[in-house]
């Protein structure tokens, strides 16, 4: 059995994103090509989006740290820690209001 520190991994990741120039960062926390199931920490400095892009069949995001809006046509959903979303099926994009870590959660 494997076991993992989400709010140490977030840490870790939020200090990443501060000092990437892109402003994010990201670590795979479970599955890869072999797996259904994927879910990856992303973390990102505030004021950063990532650029509206096509949802996954299944998705879900639970918000570990800061506060998030995610825009889905003319819906905009805030999150903060703790908070959980099933993503849309339709283009989206991913905005940290603060310094934000989130769980992206993809059933492939």
């Amino acid at each position: 059995m494997d076991g993992t520190s989400l709010t140490a991994l977030a840490e870790q990741q939020l200090e990443t994103a501060r000092e990437a120039h892109s402003g994010r960062a990201a670590v795979t926390v479970y599955g890869g090509h072999e797996h259904r199931l994927r879910q990856t920490l992303i973390a990102l400095r505030a004021g950063t989006r990532l650029g509206e892009h096509d949802a996954p069949e299944e998705a879900t995001l639970q918000v570990l740290d800061g506060e998030v809006a995610l825009h889905a046509g003319s819906q905009v959903w805030n999150g903060s820690a703790g908070d959980h979303l099933t993503i849309p099926p339709q283009r989206h994009d991913l905005e940290a209001l603060t310094d934000a870590a989130v769980l992206l959660t993809v059933a492939t």
